[in-house]
């Protein structure tokens, strides 16, 4: 029996809240050059997996080069002058984006995945399952954390797997809750065997030295990890189902599922919501298909080999100046892409249910998270030519990269359609662009074809849509909402349409500020739906309604006709502050659910048992536990004090000698006499984070 296992016989709460150290090696790769004779796997080739690529990337240039010859038609009534050129170079980037997008949905259509047969043999290797949380909702992820080991054990396979809770929370009083919640969560004696919670005194390089930290720590200990993200679950199926296909796929090094979105309350939250589950299958096994064995990982709901991921993606820090430059931001690309060059399979479980997160509440929590994402997006153009990378890999990064560079695409194709139109009021037409002759050329735009492209290019930027409808229409779990369904195709659309174009602007500033160094931050994400303040919305969303009435008079201005072909784009910007307080508002979503029954999806008529049962335990969670909320509290409960100071995590505390700013000013402010819960909240959590202080405190306060 190994250490880990001997330590989890414990019982309730004598069980130690962390297991005996089992470290692995995880060392920091080198991006500049790869050995291939050093692979650890050489992966198998695949021919269907090839034709399905070929199918893609020849379908994409056929319907582009169609599409685009379409397009120099319209514009080319004479001579093409400078703006239409650069309008119909946008348009190829542009109409090459949603057409592979178009194609690939096209290619989960025709795909007919085969049954997998069902394993029933016992697992035979430890499982560790990876919860990081930062300044997160604690009875909520604790909720998840004893739900998800319960139905394992109900499973049978309780013995298999252990949680670990990976705190880099640096609010005191969220620090606190977690100790206290946990700590109440562990007096079952089952939960107690397999939870493990490790709060780290010093989040350093975020997500990815979370991670790193527990490798090098008890990676030794596991042969997998399952990574969840705060807000996400899993069935307990299908975690042993990733868990069995990974154990018998030895070239596997990370297996994805493919999340579904729950618990929406908001009317974007749930707009979302029922998006990802009617359209989001066929479009996963779209990806699936072409993915093959070179697949990507989204960071969460994935079982990873910690062998492969020890010693593949150690990530280094990017040499130079933001945004290039720093520790990789959307590092879960990058994992893959790494893990992939050292041989090891990366594949998508496009056929696999019981994955779930959920999806921002409101306009303001979207563009924050898009935010996060774009600068981390933008970084991977410093690592598409990464040595050794597959050809794939690098379509991943380059398409996430794409996927906001879109934005501004689209915007610069708004400014120059204005410009054309405006060339055109102002500069005379040229009658004899090929010098004198007796017949003058008309410069007259085929109206004809001008529609028949547009509704062309309306058809591609739907048909993923469309299909996905059609195909989820056909599902046994859509039995009862097909009608419903697709009403709330309809009305989805409406709400995308109305969002996208604050969305491209939002997403434009974002590209136009990480370019010239502005940093995102790391901040918790607000999970629940809340009222904005009107104020708050007038904040935020002022400068889109201001572009969007600025581009609409000038529009105008120009030619009505122009109005009325940016008036889809502009109605969105100039109701940008209403639409932002419809969309977030969970009294409409709520309407919207129970009374309209619109934007329903197959999980909310039947909450999937996980999900249940986490909300129950978090409830009771909450009704249960009253943690200490300051620091005062702490000193006057001895339990969660003597808790408190047996869980300092000694590794990631400062070492002796080494400078701390914030907890010399703290320690200077309270040897002048200042109370602890006066301090700033950096001083606070430095004081909470140091055992020697902390120690004098309590000798102060018994002194007192």
């Amino acid at each position: 029996m190994d250490r880990v296992a001997e330590a989890t016989l414990a019982s309730g709460e004598d069980a130690p809240p962390l297991p005996p150290p089992a470290p692995r090696e995880m060392p920091i790769q080198d991006l500049r050059s790869f050995d291939r004779s050093k692979r650890a796997v050489k992966p198998r080739f695949d021919w269907s997996v090839l034709l399905a690529r070929l199918s893609l990337f020849g379908g994409t240039l056929a319907l582009t080069a169609w599409m685009t010859h379409e397009m120099y038609l319209v514009l080319s009534v004479g001579q093409l002058v400078a703006i239409e050129m650069v309008m119909l170079g946008l348009f190829v980037i542009n109409i090459c984006w949603i057409s592979f997008g178009a194609v690939s949905t096209l290619l989960g259509l025709l795909s007919t995945p085969g049954p997998r047969p069902a394993a029933k043999a016992p697992l035979r290797h430890r499982i560790a399952l990876l919860l990081p949380v930062y300044n997160e909702d604690t009875a909520s992820f604790v909720g998840t954390a004893c739900a998800t080991l319960r139905a394992l054990a109900e499973q049978g396979e309780g013995e298999t797997f252990d949680l670990f809770v990976l705190s880099d929370t640096n609010k005191d009083e969220v620090w606190l809750a977690e100790e206290a919640m946990i700590a109440e969560a562990r007096r079952d004696p089952v939960i107690a065997r397999h939870l493990f919670y490790r709060h780290r005194l010093r989040n350093r390089e975020r997500k990815v030295g979370n991670l790193s930290d527990w490798v090098e720590r008890w990676g030794g200990a596991y042969e997998y990890f399952v990574v969840f993200d705060a807000d996400s679950l899993m069935d307990a199926a299908t975690i042993i189902e990733l868990a069995h296909r990974i154990e018998a796929d030895d070239e596997a090094g990370l297996i994805q599922t493919v999340p579904r979105l729950i618990n929406g309350r908001t009317v974007l939250a749930r707009a979302q919501q029922f998006a990802a589950r009617v359209y989001g299958p066929l479009l996963a096994r779209g990806l699936g298909v072409w993915f093959g064995n070179a697949g990507n990982y989204w960071g969460h709901n994935a079982i990873i080999r910690t062998e492969a991921f020890a010693s593949a993606a150690g990530l280094p820090i990017l040499p130079g100046r933001k945004p290039f430059g720093g520790m990789v931001m959307s590092h879960d690309f990058v994992e893959a892409a790494m893990m992939r060059r050292a041989g090891w399979s990366i594949v998508m479980a496009d056929d696999l249910g019981g994955s779930y997160e959920q999806a921002p509440p409101n306009l303001m929590e979207l563009v924050a998270r898009d935010r996060r994402w774009c600068q981390g997006n933008l970084q991977h153009l410093a690592l598409i030519n990464t040595a050794g990378f597959h050809p794939l890999s690098r379509l991943h990064l380059a398409m996430g990269v794409m996927s906001y560079l879109a934005s501004p695409l689209w915007f610069l194709f708004l400014l120059t359609g204005m410009l054309l139109a405006l060339h055109a009021n102002l500069v005379p037409p040229n009658y004899f662009p090929e010098g004198w002759s007796l017949f003058p050329t008309w410069p007259q735009i085929d109206a004809r074809r001008a529609m028949m492209l547009f509704g062309l290019c309306m058809l591609v930027l739907f048909l993923p849509k469309l299909l996905g409808l059609v195909a989820f229409l056909g599902e046994r779990a859509a039995r009862g909402l097909r009608i419903r369904a697709v009403v709330g195709f309809f009305v989805e659309n409406i709400v995308s349409a109305l969002i996208a174009p604050v969305m491209m602007l939002a997403q434009t500033r974002s590209v136009v500020e990480i370019l010239t160094g502005a940093d995102s931050g790391w901040r918790a994400q607000a999970r629940d739906a809340e009222r904005i303040p009107w104020r708050v919305l007038w904040s935020f969303h002022h400068r889109h309604m201001f572009v969007g009435v600025v581009l609409a008079v000038l529009a105008g201005l120009i030619s009505w006709s122009l109005l009325a072909w940016m008036s889809p784009a502009l109605t969105g910007m100039i109701i940008a502050i209403p639409l932002a307080g419809f969309v977030s508002s969970g009294v409409v979503g709520g309407w919207l659910r129970r009374r309209a029954k619109l934007l329903v999806t197959p999980e909310e008529e039947h909450p999937p048992a996980i999900s249940v049962a986490a909300e129950a335990i978090a409830e009771e969670m909450r009704e249960r536990c009253a943690p200490p909320a300051t620091i005062a509290a702490l000193l006057a409960d001895k339990a969660a004090l003597e808790r408190h100071l047996a869980w300092l995590d000694a590794p990631t505390a400062r070492r002796p000698g080494e400078a701390d700013a914030t907890l010399a000013a703290g320690w200077l402010r309270l040897s002048d006499g200042a109370e602890p819960d006066a301090l700033t909240p950096g001083e606070r959590y430095a004081v909470l984070a140091s055992e020697p202080i902390m120690r004098r405190l309590i000798a102060r306060n018994v002194a007192f």
